[in-house]
């Protein structure tokens, strides 16, 4: 394939893209994750729910109750239907 061929082919593509990027009608709305440094300011943003601690790396929340909650560098106390609402995950490991 010689290169002058090779830019026909991609403005092919950009027009099959644009086209369907444009015809997506449906609006998309993602739940805003307000991610707090300690517990007690979550609990403030979030007075009649429960606070989660909510690992970023791994995509999973812990609860109180458990064992890594409140530990790690790659997380954030936040509100329980929040992290629900971003499709994150409960943690499993510590449960009773």
């Amino acid at each position: 394939m010689s290169w002058s061929g090779f830019g026909k082919g991609l403005g092919g593509i950009a027009v099959a893209v644009a086209i369907v990027v444009g015809a997506g009608g449906a609006e998309v709305s993602a739940t805003p994750l307000t991610p707090f440094r300690y517990e007690a300011q979550a609990q403030r943003h979030c007075p009649h729910d429960q606070v989660v601690w909510l690992d970023f790396r791994k995509g999973v929340y812990y609860g109180k109750s458990q064992k890594r909650y409140g530990q790690g560098f790659d997380g954030s106390f936040v509100c329980l239907s929040e992290a629900r609402d971003g499709l994150y995950r409960r943690s499993l490991l510590g449960l009773r």
